[in-house]
């Protein structure tokens, strides 16, 4: 074989190889036409954020079913996914789609299109109206249920996708998304649908998953999340019927001199769940796998606390003091340590304007119990039915509505290390934290058999989860934080570093 021959077939080689590697796949995005492509299509994609918020899913109300599931099947096939499934479940359906770039990789990505109640009273803007209004010292925000949680975010993700098959440009991975609709109600089918034979075959080709998530707090700090708590969501119910004692419907509050009451018998249980402050689970064989803090976490969130003002982090929460009056580093390694047992809400008896005279048959407690690792939500369930029938409460009802196990993802993986190079590249040196103290249901994807990497990624400000007046930062005027287009970039360049 001659030397020009051996050249030859070198290249041919090195060739394939670089295809087979995706290098020729992802080689010199056209960065530029893509933000020009954002830039243009910036009015069309909030439009598109705001529609989507006017059309609220809530589970817990049973509102906006399948509709809400139908209109992110329609976004999904607008912005290129080839295939596009509703997906039914014994609760709400979930979505589950896939686009197909021919790419070497293939990356998993989780959407929840469900929303949080609300009540219009509360909100200095009707939360189905998406108005865009000024915030001062940040610029204009849409203001909406769902607008940070996490239609926002979701929205710019699929903007980027838009932008790129705009720009003439090569989406650089495959997508396999799976959607629910129960997220704000403890994702109590997520299985149903992961398990899926056709959903499992797509999700074990993926090399990570992520969710679209708004990352930079008020200040344009982003936090990297290495995981997140577990969760039960329940509700203790306390009947005369279930008791065998107290009145099988609501009697005259003059009879509780010779009649037991259910809302008392709760309340004694509610008490024996917690130690006598209420800031410690006393459930017996609740915390006994409780993982402590590695050196490593311990290192994170010490390096948190040096950056983070303890004053603006209390601000934020509206509060004054932490558990114990414990100092700043301590209540955060607490916060990322502990499982906690916290009561959402109590119902019973009367509760509208002036007195009402009656002693309940009935009072309910809804419970959340975050979970840390490496604790699961199965153990979690059992341990608190156990505790309630030693300590004699064994006829209060325990309804588990939703929940699942905590998240870990380690450090050196891809995921989380494409992350890293992304943002410093933004000028933005990230803080790296062992778990989200919130919950979200990536068990589904981190367990066996998938394994999965596991995280949230995404620039771009919002707040008010959960709370009135939530928004999503469009168009900023600090110049610390990412508005629409900036959070639709990073997105591009999470897409394409996760191809490397």
């Amino acid at each position: 074989m001659n030397s020009k021959s051996r050249a030859f077939l070198l290249a041919g080689v090195i060739g394939a190889m670089l295809a087979a590697s995706g290098s020729v796949h992802a080689a010199d995005p056209d960065f530029a036409a893509i933000r020009a492509q954002i830039a243009k299509q910036h009015d069309r994609a909030v439009q598109r954020l705001q529609e989507w918020i006017r059309r609220p899913a809530i589970a817990a109300e049973n509102r906006g079913f399948p509709e809400g599931a139908d209109h992110l099947a329609k976004l999904l096939q607008e912005v290129g996914f080839q295939q596009v499934k509703r997906v039914e479940t014994d609760g709400k359906p979930g979505v589950f789609a896939t686009l197909d770039a021919g790419a070497p990789k293939t990356v998993g990505l989780y959407f929840m299109y469900d929303v949080k109640q609300f009540d219009p009273k509360e909100w200095s803007s009707p939360p189905l109206d998406a108005a865009l209004v000024d915030r001062p010292g940040m610029g204009k925000v849409l203001v909406g249920r769902g607008a940070v949680n996490q239609k926002g975010p979701e929205s710019a993700f699929l903007a980027a996708l838009d932008a790129i098959r705009a720009a003439g440009q090569k989406l650089p991975v495959n997508l396999v998304l799976v959607a629910e609709g129960e997220e704000e109600i403890g994702s109590p089918h997520i299985g149903q649908i992961v398990s899926r034979p056709e959903v499992q075959a797509a999700l074990s080709r993926c090399v990570s998953l992520f969710m679209p998530h708004a990352t930079q707090d008020s200040d344009g700090t982003v936090t990297v999340n290495l995981g997140a708590k577990g969760i039960i969501e329940c509700e203790l119910v306390s009947s005369g019927l279930g008791w065998g004692r107290g009145p099988a419907r609501d009697i005259h509050s003059s009879f509780k001199a010779m009649v037991d009451s259910p809302a008392w018998h709760l309340i004694k249980a509610l008490n024996t769940l917690v130690s006598a402050d209420g800031n410690a689970p006393a459930i017996a064989g609740f915390a006994d796998k409780v993982r402590p803090l590695s050196a490593e976490e311990k290192a994170m969130i010490a390096a948190a606390a040096r950056r983070r003002g303890e004053a603006s982090y209390k601000a934020l929460l509206g509060v004054n003091r932490w558990i114990d009056d414990l100092p700043f580093l301590q209540a955060l390694e607490r916060l990322e340590s502990q499982p906690t047992v916290n009561i959402e809400g109590l119902v019973g008896g009367y509760t509208g304007p002036g007195g009402k005279t009656i002693l309940p048959h009935q009072a309910v407690a809804k419970l959340d119990l975050r979970l840390v690792p490496d604790m699961t939500a199965k153990e979690a369930l059992a341990a608190l039915k156990a505790h309630l029938a030693k300590n004699g409460f064994g006829d209060i009802e325990v309804n588990m509505t939703g929940g699942y196990d905590p998240t870990s993802t380690a450090a050196n993986t891809p995921l989380i290390q494409a992350q890293v190079a992304v943002l410093k590249r933004s000028g933005i040196e990230p803080l790296l934290w062992p778990r989200l103290a919130g919950s979200w249901p990536g068990y589904a994807f981190t367990a066996a058999p998938l394994n999965l990497a596991a995280g949230h990624f995404g620039l771009g400000h919002g707040a008010g989860q959960h709370a009135p007046n939530e928004y999503f930062l469009i168009e900023s005027t600090n110049p610390k934080l990412q508005g629409y287009d900036g959070a639709t970039m990073s997105y591009v360049d999470y897409l394409f570093e996760l191809a490397k």
